[in-house]
């Protein structure tokens, strides 16, 4: 029980100012039927206020929580709150401002405007520029908006035909550079039917020539809006699961913008990105660098003399975010977060000009660290709150040194937290998820094991009804990426499973990028046989706590997850049910058919028709084993992902049906890796659910 429950009623002869507590045991010495009504009572509050169980419906009463923007002052936060809408299919989203000091809430967006990201303060903080979709169906698109503190409605600053992707406001708190699409140069010869386009590294599902993004000047006095740069080269287009877009970052005078540069429209050559400064004055830009390859997220330093940028360490795709540092003047600088050796999503200047705030996960955490010019770091004590992460750490900084981010605790779902300064505490200033949070949950809890000469951690939850000394079933949720982990924090699939009973086992592997550069390369041409061998140790440690259910044991995951899930039930027996969601099976339609295609084979000796390396990629794919597989076989995908192509679904239900093993293939018209609509996301969970009910109950 997480709530108390007290009770109290006058005692009889009193002042009728006294109290007894315990009801329960009170007799009246005149009537029966006052104790009778008392018990009625007390059990009725009893049930009224237990614990409910968390089940995949409560997913319609969580409430997210993303982008928190610290006001220049330091006094307010600026959040995006969004709520799903189970009758519409979609998330309402709104833009809330809190008062620090006093907790005051206030909505700044109206009902109607149900589509609003990107809240960011004017440097002077008397104006809040947020991005909004407006206009209907295939004629809607993102527009910036620009709200006065001081009152009135918000107008929009932009008309951009293509939407805006992101923007950032000037220093003059006058002028914004923003991020559209060029139209189409053939524009008038595709209205007229001739659509061919020129096909390259794009994902299969591309139904016209991509489009490059460059960047635009918005004056929110004048409304008037000018292009800045154009060419067959882009800013960075995202394809999520992904960080955002690389933000510009302006220099304190005004003068200049740092923006990264990327070859091609063409997603597979999204590689080829580099970090520019471009000149105001003439419209001009050089590179800051001499590198092609691997640079992102430029960030002038607050006086402006520094930069610092992420860069993939050694300029390889399956290696760790470094932190390099460099003077205003451009080239290389130096790498400052070596010796910290962590993948690094966050790094934020602090006023001092001295110090950046980084984030990352930190084996079974998502840790934060200060982090001086010479490298050197101190860890953020956040407790048991793990900072929200998705290929990105949304923490906003404010010149007096207060910090606020999204996050978690095993039982306890996203709020805002706050703090002082970097050696406060977290505290939760929010509580939208203040009824979830009182449901019942899983005891979370870490454990270790060593294999083939490596430390490894896992996260296990516990069933919420569990006894000691009886036996669970158990269910494998393994993590996707595989550029991500596993770490305590509030995991709504995982709290499901420990509601029905299980115990669930999250585990981290070689190639999750949680202990560092070694441990994330470890992959690299061996992309199943070495994590499945991490995993099966994991496994065989939690198999000798006498805890588990060895007969009644599922495996499952979505994406590297999937991945995981077919190459263990191929390779491994024992398991009684498989769900192997977006599941990457084949790498050759990997490298050949998804959206970052040759990207891949940097994780996998190169080109697969290059000399022999298609050897290796057939010994490295679960399809080719997967005619092993017993296990009943759930089979989840949107047909129209773009990560991991849906043909590698068709092959394993084809190799399972075949094969005479037990499988069921569920796909979704989706054009994405992930659902973003509420209806689908808890269909999957369902899905998911269900299959693993029925064979491991």
């Amino acid at each position: 029980m997480k709530s108390k429950i007290t009770t109290s009623i006058p005692r009889q002869g009193g002042s009728g100012h006294e109290h007894q507590k315990n009801n329960l045991f009170f007799v009246s010495k005149n009537t029966k039927t006052i104790l009778v009504f008392i018990v009625l009572i007390n059990l009725f509050s009893f049930q009224l206020f237990a614990q409910k169980k968390f089940e995949i419906a409560d997913y319609a009463k969580f409430v997210n929580i993303s982008d928190p923007q610290l006001s220049p002052d330091g006094k307010s936060v600026v959040i995006v709150v969004s709520k799903p809408d189970y009758t519409l299919n979609r998330y309402n989203a709104e833009l809330v401002l809190i008062d620090i000091a006093l907790g005051r809430k206030r909505t700044l967006t109206s009902q109607d405007r149900f589509t609003v990201s990107s809240p960011r303060w004017s440097p002077n903080g008397e104006q809040l520029a947020f991005i909004s979709k407006i206009g209907q169906g295939k004629e809607a698109n993102n527009q910036i908006f620009v709200l006065s503190m001081s009152g009135g409605e918000a107008k929009q600053v932009t008309k951009s035909p293509k939407g805006v992707q992101h923007f950032a406001w000037s220093p003059n708190s006058i002028d914004i550079a923003y991020a559209a699409l060029n139209e189409a140069k053939n524009k008038q010869e595709i209205e007229k039917g001739f659509t061919g386009f020129e096909i390259t590294n794009n994902d299969m599902f591309v139904g016209s020539q991509p489009l490059p993004a460059h960047i635009w000047l918005a004056n929110t006095n004048t409304l008037e809006s000018k292009r800045l740069t154009d060419g067959d080269w882009t800013l960075p287009l995202i394809i999520p699961p992904s960080a955002p877009s690389s933000p510009f970052s302006w220099s304190p005078d005004g003068k200049s913008i740092l923006f990264v540069k990327t070859v091609s429209p063409y997603s597979g050559d999204g590689m080829h990105r580099s970090i520019q400064l471009l000149n105001l004055a003439d419209g001009t830009y050089k590179p800051l660098t001499t590198r092609t390859k691997w640079e992102g997220y430029p960030n002038f330093s607050p006086d402006g003399s520094k930069i610092s940028y992420w860069y993939k360490k050694g300029g390889a795709m399956p290696d760790i975010n470094e932190v390099w540092l460099t003077n205003a003047n451009g080239g290389e600088g130096r790498p400052i977060s070596t010796q910290l050796n962590r993948d690094l999503y966050l790094s934020a200047w602090m006023s001092d000009n001295k110090t950046l705030l980084v984030g990352g996960h930190d084996d079974n955490k998502t840790s934060l660290w200060t982090m001086t010019l010479d490298g050197k770091t101190t860890k953020l004590d956040l407790g048991n709150v793990s900072p929200s992460w998705g290929f990105w750490i949304g923490a906003s900084v404010s010149k007096t040194g207060a910090l606020v981010f999204t996050a978690s605790e095993p039982d306890q779902p996203l709020e805002l937290y706050y703090m002082a300064s970097t050696k406060s505490k977290p505290i939760a200033i929010t509580d939208y998820n203040s009824e979830v949070s009182k449901m019942t949950f899983g005891k979370t809890e870490t454990i270790r094991w060593e294999n083939n000469g490596w430390k490894h951690c896992g996260i296990v939850t516990y069933p919420t009804n569990y006894e000691k000394g009886k036996k669970y079933p158990l269910v494998l949720i393994v993590h996707g990426g595989p550029n991500s982990a596993s770490v305590e924090q509030f995991s709504r699939l995982a709290q499901v499973f420990a509601n029905e009973g299980y115990f669930v086992f999250e585990p981290n592997y070689r190639g999750s990028d949680n202990l560092g550069s070694e441990y994330k390369v470890a992959i690299v041409e061996d992309a199943g046989a070495g994590p499945g061998r991490d995993v099966m140790a994991g496994l065989d440690k939690l198999k000798a706590t006498g805890m588990i259910d060895v007969d009644r044991i599922g495996v499952s995951g979505w994406s590297y997850g999937g991945f995981m899930t077919v190459w263990l039930a191929g390779h491994y027996t024992g398991w009684k049910a498989a769900v192997a969601g977006a599941a990457v099976t084949d790498w050759v339609d990997q490298y050949s058919f998804s959206d970052n295609n040759i990207a891949r084979g940097e994780a996998l000796g190169g080109s697969p028709y290059v000399g022999d390396n298609m050897k290796k990629y057939i010994a490295q794919s679960p399809i080719t084993e997967a005619k092993n597989i017993k296990a009943p076989t759930l089979i989840l995908a949107n047909v129209g992902d773009p990560r991991v192509p849906v043909t590698q679904s068709y092959k394993l239900y084809h190799s399972l049906i075949d094969n005479g093993t037990v499988a069921k293939f569920i796909g979704w018209p989706i054009p994405a890796h992930n659902a973003t609509d509420p209806v689908t996301q808890m269909e999957t969970h369902k899905q998911w659910l269900n299959w693993l009910n029925t064979y491991l109950k």
